[in-house]
């Protein structure tokens, strides 16, 4: 298996925000170094509702492991390839309040800075932009002392805490080299609890994975897998030193040899191919494999895995020469905008059905009879964030993470600004009993008519969906596509 210093590593290019520092800002954001949670507790339920409502917004289908319990803090990582949406999912999927590590922007800005803050979220200055000279290393250092100090007393306190240990977003299929932030930090904090008398925290490597990350209304999966434990590395000076605020590094040895067991942990939930190519072919030989064994893969969690079980296997076998027919067809696939979900439990592609044309009549049926409540209470953002979306230099996951936001933010700010103005057209008094009620259910309306809208979406996709792939079939890419499925199925004959 590959190491983390022989993976990836890729100097993240700066957008424009990153490129813009807010010094007042960043001395004034919110820390704590005695174990409490530096943001308001409110806003902790507030951001919960609201990742909520963006998850029910943006993916057609959500699944979650049980995340392993334990006393002490907990350390979230993944892999980041998309965005806001990817910590958010993090913070949804367990019960402990959470402090995360972010990029010195999403701290600062005027309206994610501001919720940001009142979360307690931690600013970092990255090398990156030290060595663009956006910010001076004496600064930086300040700054990232000061963060790294509080999420390791949150630790310490039984927080969790969300950190991305590649240190940016990128789009690649395997792990890139990890940072050094979760590994100290986490070292630190087990000193701390250690001092304090609190349970040791953890480390919980964690799967993210997606039908396809930058549709809208995909599939998403979140996985959990045996937590970390932390050694306990500092002497008794330091960690007194540490435990009364000032900001000791652990041993280089013991973070880079923390850092190497967690890139071992998480490097197998990731994709861990050395290409997208080489990844969707080998989801089409899990897909053809499990209707072979008459288990077709349906959730996306049984794709992760069945995909999983074939990569561990392709080394200790004779499935190598699969690959180059695999890789091409589903290169196909995907060049008409498919996936390894296009086969029937044939083995063929699907066709039309009775079955296809019902679900179009239900889904435009919800449509058209939601559109004018959808419409009123999501259009505005919606426009919005495809407008931001298409402007930013964020690169591919900017699509989601700006959808993700318009969803979020629906409750809490597009909602109950529609909701008054209706209010104040049919000259309800918004001070009454009345008022006070209507304002409320108008809110809650958008709400439930913006997911049977979606509802009706979905099905209404189902069946353009059927349709292109019954289009493609009949065509000259379509005829090469089964010629290779059934060479495909040849060669796995004698391997079954």
């Amino acid at each position: 298996m590959q190491d983390s210093d022989s993976a990836p590593e890729i100097t993240p290019e700066l957008s424009a925000a990153a490129h813009k520092i807010n010094v007042k800002k960043l001395e004034k954001a919110p820390y704590d170094h005695t174990g409490k949670h530096p943001g308001n507790t409110s806003f902790s339920y507030l951001l919960r509702l609201m990742i909520n409502v963006g998850k029910s917004v943006i993916f057609r289908n959500f699944e979650s492991d049980i995340i392993p319990p334990n006393n002490g803090g907990r350390i979230s990582i993944a892999t980041h390839i998309n965005g806001l949406v990817d910590p958010s999912l993090m913070i949804l999927t367990q019960k402990k309040r959470i402090i995360s590590l972010g990029r010195h922007d999403l701290i600062t800005g005027p309206i994610i800075g501001w919720w940001s803050r009142r979360n307690g979220a931690q600013p970092v200055l990255r090398k990156a932009e030290v060595e663009a000279g956006v910010t001076d290393g004496n600064f930086a250092r300040k700054i990232n002392d000061r963060s790294m100090l509080t999420i390791a007393n949150c630790l310490a306190g039984g927080h969790g805490a969300v950190i991305m240990p590649e240190g940016k977003s990128h789009q690649d299929s395997k792990l890139h080299a990890l940072r050094t932030g979760a590994a100290r930090a986490a070292l630190a904090s087990a000193a701390i609890a250690k001092k304090r008398g609190k349970p040791a925290p953890v480390i919980q490597p964690t799967g993210l994975h997606w039908e396809r990350h930058y549709w809208f209304r995909t599939k998403s999966y979140v996985e959990y897998t045996d937590p970390i434990e932390i050694k306990l590395v500092y002497d008794d000076d330091k960690i007194s030193r540490l435990e009364q605020g000032e900001w000791i590094e652990p041993p280089v040895s013991a973070v880079n040899e923390l850092k190497q067991e967690m890139y071992q942990k998480l490097s197998p939930l990731t994709p861990g191919a050395p290409d997208w190519e080489t990844y969707r072919a080998w989801k089409l030989i899990a897909h053809i494999k499990a209707i072979r064994d008459e288990k077709p893969l349906i959730s996306l969690s049984q794709e992760v895995h069945a995909t999983r079980h074939f990569r561990d296997g392709i080394n200790d076998s004779n499935y190598q020469e699969l690959i180059p027919d695999a890789i091409e067809a589903a290169q196909i696939l995907h060049s008409h905008d498919l996936d390894a979900n296009a086969l029937n439990r044939n083995q063929k592609l699907k066709k039309m059905s009775l079955a296809a044309y019902s679900n179009a009549l239900i889904g435009f049926l919800l449509m058209i009879s939601f559109s004018i409540p959808a419409i009123i209470g999501s259009g505005t953002q919606s426009l919005l964030a495809r407008y931001m979306a298409e402007k930013s230099d964020e690169g591919l996951d900017a699509r989601t993470t700006y959808f993700f936001l318009a969803a979020m933010f629906s409750p809490v700010i597009f909602w109950p600004l529609t909701s008054l103005i209706i209010i104040l057209i049919l000259e309800i008094k918004f001070l009454s009993i009345q008022g006070i009620l209507c304002f409320i259910l108008i809110i809650f309306g958008f709400y439930i008519s913006s997911l049977i809208f979606l509802l009706g979406y979905d099905q209404w996709s189902k069946f353009r969906r059927i349709a292109t792939i019954s289009k493609f079939s009949n065509t000259s890419a379509g005829a090469e596509f089964n010629t290779l499925i059934e060479k495909l199925n040849i060669q796995l004959g004698p391997l079954k």
